[in-house]
């Protein structure tokens, strides 16, 4: 894949990230999450913005996973995270996680997103995403998994709305250069 279309895609994922990690910064810690307590599932607020962020950052890294893990099994998100997303009753993980322990795992899949692109190709788009409920392509995944930041980012900029009268802005295109690690 040439240049351009690389440039591209890190633009608007990028941009996508800056935008949750500025949702991340910009929440107060009482609206983040109560650490005094277990997390539970709640009737109208799910569990909290800490978890609707631990969500999208934990099937962002899981589906930049290339190649595809075969079982889910295969998938080990970073220390302290672990496998709950991936359970069919709901677990939810044990403590509420920190903005910064959230933080370090969005750069950890920035890095991750850095890589896979360095190494992009007609070829590589082109393959099967390989994972069994998500029926497309390499490229078409990275394009949902996109989607799938951005629309929890507005969800969080909503309830940031909501609490505080106030949302981080617009990030037309991420200021991080691809080339540089």
């Amino acid at each position: 894949m040439d240049k351009t279309w690389k440039a591209i895609i890190w633009n608007q994922f990028g941009a996508a990230m800056d935008m949750m990690k500025n949702a991340i910064h910009t929440c107060p810690d009482d609206v983040w999450g109560d650490f005094s307590k277990k997390p539970e599932w709640k009737k109208n607020d799910v569990v909290g913005f800490w978890y609707l962020v631990y969500h999208t950052i934990f099937f962002l890294d899981y589906y930049l996973t290339h190649p595809a893990p075969t079982s889910e099994n295969e998938f080990s998100p970073p220390a302290p995270f672990t496998l709950s997303e991936f359970d069919p009753a709901g677990a939810l993980p044990e403590r509420v996680y920190t903005k910064e322990e959230l933080l370090s795992y969005l750069e950890h899949c920035r890095q991750k997103l850095r890589r896979l692109l360095s190494d992009w190709s007609e070829n590589k788009a082109q393959r099967s995403s390989g994972i069994p409920y998500r029926d497309m392509t390499v490229a078409e995944l990275l394009m949902y998994n996109m989607r799938h930041v951005q629309h929890h980012t507005a969800q969080l900029n909503l309830i940031l709305r909501q609490k505080i009268d106030s949302a981080p802005n617009w990030v037309s295109k991420t200021k991080d250069k691809l080339g540089r690690a």
